[in-house]
């Protein structure tokens, strides 16, 4: 049986337009709670918060 790596891709989601635009990892044992970055939104054209969701 193959390890879970301390590694895990996320999705990141516009909070304007709610559409999951972006996709990054983050570590499991340094960043316990959900992320949220400043980045572009290519649908709202402008510079919106981004939080992270569940992937479907």
């Amino acid at each position: 049986m193959a390890k879970k790596g301390q590694r895990v891709i996320i999705h990141l989601a516009c909070t304007a337009c709610k559409r999951q635009n972006y996709t990054t990892e983050k570590s499991r044992l340094n960043t316990k709670e959900k992320l949220e970055i400043k980045k572009f939104c290519p649908f709202c054209k402008k510079m919106t918060l981004h939080k992270e969701e569940k992937s479907k």
